[in-house]
């Protein structure tokens, strides 16, 4: 598979000092509600992502640990980066639903993981396995978040 625009984007942000940063920011603006857990990038490749949710008083629940709602957030940025990254140019996609578990309390850094087969990309529905970490490497959410995927419509 050759580079999507994602990833060429990703190359030529990345000579830059602050490049993943400012690549996050553009997916932060293309869905603002991301902005909310000042996510960093830590990998993106096809098939695979994944972003840090630094632990900071914004995030944190009335117990100290990192809120499972800001986890499902920095999940669906990851699900979204591995869906920009590698779904074929005749294809869209659209999350359809969200299932998770919450295994272990969250008390550091998060590392929000997404992953799917390379395979897996044909019309119809998707599920991209997501796991998050805390810095210790404990799985403290896992789950899958499932994706419709449909062809493009003709252009005319």
């Amino acid at each position: 598979m050759s580079d999507n625009y994602l990833l060429k984007l990703r190359k030529r942000l990345g000579v830059l000092p602050f490049g993943d940063w400012l690549l996050m920011r553009v997916v932060a603006n293309k869905a603002p509600y991301f902005k909310t857990i000042s996510a960093r990038l830590d990998g993106l490749e096809p098939n695979r992502a994944s972003c840090v949710i630094p632990k900071k008083r914004k995030v944190e629940n009335h117990i100290g640990t990192v809120h499972v709602i800001a986890i499902c957030n920095g999940l669906e940025i990851a699900m979204g980066l591995v869906a920009e990254a590698s779904i074929p140019k005749h294809l869209r996609w659209i999350p359809k639903g969200m299932s998770l578990e919450y295994t272990a309390k969250a008390g550091s850094d998060i590392r929000c993981v997404a992953e799917t087969d390379a395979d897996a990309w044909q019309a119809g529905d998707l599920p991209v396995t997501v796991t998050a970490y805390d810095d210790q490497g404990t799985v403290v959410v896992k789950g899958v978040i499932n994706l419709w995927l449909s062809e493009k419509p003709a252009r005319s």
